[in-house]
């Protein structure tokens, strides 16, 4: 029997609404063919495609960070303003693409104030420099009258973009990355470039480029930033991918355990280096890039069950580290890897679209600290893993508690008692799974529902409520509590 105990009480932080970002590249038709094609019949008068708003808006997305991504490190925006005849192409080295720069600075605002959610611009800190990066800080927020001010006015944007979150680079280090840079070249760059930009605009979150590659000089490289820019940072960036490349069901798993051991070491690295040195303000973690991974990167990859529920593992995750973790951004939101896939006149849901959209318009307000017990399993180099993985939020205002939970056995149903150290369940309980009929499953254009989201409505009261999680499901218990 699986027990799981809540008290509504014992908190672990806010829930920043942020964790539910995502990631636009302008690769593999993420940006043109996914988000962008004006000659679609689809496309709006701004050349968006209405299909892919509409599925967007299901996502209940928070912000989208673009453009990159290995993309940005050769990225210069100013190719990406004013009227797109006059855009030049550029040679994208990153991917070896022609860039058409026909989606820049101003379409990613207009989408981002039709979707209503905020927009997270990455500079280039490869190639570029930081006067460029101080410059579209300008031309994005600025509010005298300067010749990038007048310009994005010639623009037709008379009013400043307010755009709050800044990264100063990707991925940086990484050896695949233009302009990649050792730990020391990076912490001088991030000193220099926050300096600048926050100069430009003092309200702006600078976001740090932190981790990609999890070996070598992740220690030494977060250590020497915050040392020496720790004073402009807001946040410092990781990234994560991961995949079943032994197609081994409970060795992948067991990677929620990864994910617990990343986000804890850095949150006890950021911890321990503004102890030492003097640092006050709150830095934060986001994780700016992540997803199930399959290579090579194709926009024609269909995820599968197991996928879906690796996505509800780390958004688990980023609800027990609500306190550190404030900004998540899922790679990328349309096709290569991503919850949409489109075609020229249709578009797919993926498995992994599910999980996230659930979570997204489900998530309270307070991550709780959840006890749980129960049936184990073994994967990989990780022994006696509790089959249930499980996170709890709460909304206070509206007496609403969630209940996530991610059931990784493939065969048995588990049986669970979920009780309330105090207040009672008051009535319905929504429950909603995501799940199909195997492991293996997967949406497509020929089959598109063979995985989704169910709903059905319980009653409850007392203490305590009983209720048996399906074999590979993802499940969320929407409850009113008093």
């Amino acid at each position: 029997m699986n027990h799981i105990r809540i008290d509504l009480e014992c908190t672990l932080g806010d829930i920043d609404h942020n964790i539910f970002g995502g990631f636009a590249e302008p690769v593999l038709q993420v940006v043109y063919g996914g988000i962008y094609d004006p000659d679609s019949p689809l496309a709006d008068e701004d050349g968006l495609r209405s299909d892919v708003r509409a599925a967007l808006e299901r996502l209940n997305l928070s912000n989208i960070r673009f453009p990159g991504g290995n993309f940005v490190s050769g990225y210069r925006w100013m190719d990406g303003i004013g009227p797109r005849q006059e855009r030049p192409n550029r040679h994208e080295l990153a991917w070896n693409a022609i860039e058409s720069n026909q989606f820049g600075t101003n379409e990613v605002i207009k989408l981002c104030r039709k979707l209503n959610i905020e927009p997270y611009l990455c500079t280039n800190c490869g190639d570029g420099d930081m006067r460029e990066a101080a410059d579209w800080v300008e031309y994005c927020n600025g509010i005298s009258d300067t010749a990038l001010v007048k310009l994005r006015r010639e623009h037709g944007f008379e009013e400043p973009h307010k755009v709050k979150y800044w990264g100063i680079g990707n991925e940086v280090d990484g050896l695949w990355q233009i302009g990649y840079k050792t730990p020391e070249e990076y912490a001088r760059a991030v000193t220099e470039f926050g300096k600048v930009m926050k100069r430009v605009d003092p309200d702006i979150k600078l976001i740090a480029s932190a981790v990609s590659l999890w070996s070598g000089d992740i220690v030494e490289r977060g250590q020497l930033m915050l040392e020496q820019a720790g004073d402009r940072i807001d946040y410092m960036a990781l990234h994560c991918y991961v995949h079943n490349p032994e197609n081994d069901f409970n060795k992948y798993m067991t990677l929620s355990e990864l994910f617990e051991e990343r986000l804890s070491a850095y949150e006890g690295l950021i911890r321990a280096v503004s102890l030492d040195s003097g640092i006050k303000h709150p830095i934060y973690i986001t994780v700016d890039e992540w997803n199930v991974w399959k290579h090579p990167p194709r926009i024609d990859w269909f995820q599968n069950l197991e996928d879906a529920l690796v996505i509800a593992m780390y958004l688990n995750a980023f609800i027990r580290h609500a306190y550190s973790v404030k900004i998540a951004n899922i790679s990328q939101i349309v096709n290569r890897r991503s919850p949409i896939l489109t075609r020229q006149n249709s578009l797919l849901l993926q498995t992994i679209f599910y999980p996230f959209e659930l979570y997204s318009r489900t998530c309270g307000q307070q991550a709780l600290d959840v006890f749980w017990k129960g049936e184990t399993f073994d994967g990989g180099e990780y022994t006696s893993i509790r089959t249930l993985d499980v996170s709890a939020t709460l909304d206070e205002s509206r007496k609403q508690l969630v209940v996530y939970v991610i059931n990784r056995s493939q065969t048995e149903a588990m049986e669970t008692t979920i009780s309330l150290t105090a207040g009672q369940f008051a009535g319905n309980v929504q429950a909603s799974v995501v799940n199909g009929p195997d492991i293996k499953a997967e949406n497509t254009f020929e089959k598109p529902n063979q995985v989704g989201t169910r709903e059905t409505t319980l009653k409850a009261s007392g203490q305590s409520l009983t209720y048996s999680f399906e074999p590979h499901s993802v499940t969320a218990l929407v409850c009113a509590v008093s």
